[in-house]
């Protein structure tokens, strides 16, 4: 049984799907000067090439609700270079890149003791319901710039901000300081917040739970939404380098005997997590009253699932085009319970992504295309023998950390070598890698002025001055720095990482139509905080779309 039709079987058995159906409907009226709601639907880890690619395959009112009776911008880039999942949830709703936000990754080194920092961790906190977990994601004590969120409830404390996401970091950053997160819980199948936003639980989120919506996913198929012949425009599933386990039809928890730890996670990379994600965000909706009075709201809604199937397979697969397709009709089914739970020109919605992805680089090198996969390890290793070659024995290069590297400047200050001349050996010697495009030190970075220097513009942006290794590395097109013998990645400076859909709707304050002119993500929190009558957040860097009719 195709996954939609399943899930319209499950549906009167979530929990999210009988609060919301409790809600009268709103009938849409005259649009409001200033919307009761403003909702963001990231799709995590999916480009503009790749969402444009299927847009003859989508409904009229998932995707297509945006490309066709919304702003379209097309050539909406991210400004830094290691494009990931938490840099990029920090810069959309902040207006600010990594060397403000202090997000340069999904985790990182600190400088000065070594220890893995994670993006979201904070020992101070736990999660609710659960047992401290080292680097468990728990709070934004690392954002260290206000977001949309913050300053909405600054203007007016009765607004709320609710972020929920397959991941933590998908929630955790877009809510900011003075909103309330909620991340899905592989161990348990279930959502929770943590112990920095409240003690307890409200009553809507426990009964959510309560239902285990998950554990009715257990042994639930995921099959072509279409013909086989409409895939043919993507990889087999026997393409070089994929991960096993990307064909479909799927069977989830297939090989065990019930739900548990491994088949929870397993959801992730599959529909059935974006329509968890979907259902909770439709319990916050009922359950937090949001968009219901003259205070607005925003709701965050990251979906995880695409970047998980990429990963494995590849924007290249059947089962990435698939994985769209499916969750075209997800979104569509969710904004017209939008529609009738807030009203039609009540909410306004903007639909962007973290980052995009490279295809897997066995598939792209059979094709002809300069790529590979280049253990950071090997670099690291060619980089110290080159360095203890100019400058004797070391060790010299102590680790990666966030697409950087770290030198022992202490041991360099010990035999009197100029900490620049380290520098600059090292960027000459990682210059000659023939995975790296180009590589620059902390003299390069450290001044924010114009170049022309490629891709030095987005290495500061994504370099801080007091989180950020020594030299930045910026791998070739078609490249990654990675461990993994199959799959593939993000987290480049080069198009298929930057340029992701931008996307919002909102009638009467929205002008339908596909704009071309470059724009970056950091504008849309200025553009949001603009149809909310707001201040743009402290930090951002952007300026204000050209959305109004």
């Amino acid at each position: 049984m195709p996954f939609p039709r399943l899930l319209r079987r499950l549906a009167p058995l979530a929990a999210a799907a009988v609060l919301l159906a409790g809600c009268a409907a709103v009938a849409p009226g005259a649009p409001d000067e200033r919307p009761r709601l403003v909702v963001l639907l990231v799709v995590d880890g999916v480009s503009q090439a790749q969402l444009a690619t299927y847009r003859d395959q989508y409904g009229p009112d998932g995707f297509n609700r945006f490309l066709n009776r919304g702003a379209w911008f097309a050539e909406a880039h991210y400004g830094h270079a290691y494009t990931v999942t938490a840099a990029g949830h920090a810069t959309i709703l902040t207006g600010a890149t990594p060397r403000r936000t202090g997000i340069i990754g999904n985790e990182w080194r600190d400088p000065a003791s070594g220890r893995l920092v994670y993006c979201t961790g904070d020992p101070a906190h736990r999660v609710l319901g659960h047992a401290a977990v080292p680097l468990a994601g728990t709070s934004p004590a690392n954002l260290r710039v206000e977001s949309l969120g913050d300053v909405l409830r600054a203007a007016d404390p009765r607004s709320k901000v609710i972020a929920v996401s397959g991941k933590d970091r998908g929630a955790i950053l877009p809510a900011g300081r003075a909103g309330t997160a909620y991340m899905y819980q592989a161990q348990t199948g279930r959502f929770a917040s943590s112990t920095y936003y409240m003690q307890a639980h409200p009553a809507w989120v426990e009964a959510f739970n309560a239902a285990m919506p998950a554990d009715r996913r257990f042994g639930a198929r995921w099959e072509p939404l279409l013909p086989a012949m409409a895939y043919a425009r993507s990889a087999p599933d026997d393409a070089p380098g994929v991960a096993p386990g990307g064909s479909l039809p799927k069977v989830m928890g297939a090989g065990r005997d019930g739900p548990g730890p491994l088949y929870y996670e397993s959801l992730l990379a599959s529909p059935f997590a974006d329509a968890l994600v979907l259902d909770f965000a439709r319990a916050a909706i009922a359950g937090e009253a949001l968009g219901k009075d003259d205070a607005p709201d925003i709701l965050s809604v990251s979906l995880s699932a695409h970047d998980y199937v990429n990963h494995n397979w590849g924007p290249q697969s059947r089962i990435s085009h698939d994985h769209l397709l499916q969750l075209d009709e997800l979104l569509a089914a969710f904004l017209r319970d939008l529609d009738r739970a807030v009203g039609r020109g009540r909410y306004r919605a903007a639909s962007p992504a973290d980052h995009g992805f490279d295809s897997i680089p066995e598939y792209e090198k059979a094709r002809g295309r300069d790529a590979g996969r280049r253990r950071p390890g090997e670099t690291l290793a060619i980089l110290e023998a080159g360095l203890a070659k100019r400058f004797g024995p070391g060790p010299w290069a102590r680790g990666w950390s966030a697409h950087g590297i770290f030198l022992e400047k202490a041991r360099a200050k010990e035999r009197g070598i100029d900490g620049r001349s380290l520098d600059g050996e090292a960027v000459r010697l990682l210059r000659e890698d023939p995975a790296v495009a180009a590589a620059f030190a902390r003299a390069d970075l450290e001044d924010e002025g114009p170049t022309t220097v490629p891709y030095l513009d987005a290495a500061r942006k994504t370099w801080h001055p007091a989180l950020s290794a020594d030299v930045q590395v910026i791998p070739k097109p078609g490249w990654q720095f990675t461990s993994y013998t199959t799959g593939t990645t993000h987290g480049s400076p080069h198009d298929y990482d930057t340029h992701v859909p931008l996307l919002l709707f909102g009638p009467a304050w929205v002008k339908a139509g596909r704009l071309d002119a470059r724009v970056g993500i950091v504008d849309i929190a200025p553009t949001l905080a603009a149809i909310l009558g707001i201040d743009a957040p402290s930090s951002s860097e952007g300026r204000v779309l050209p959305i109004r009719p």
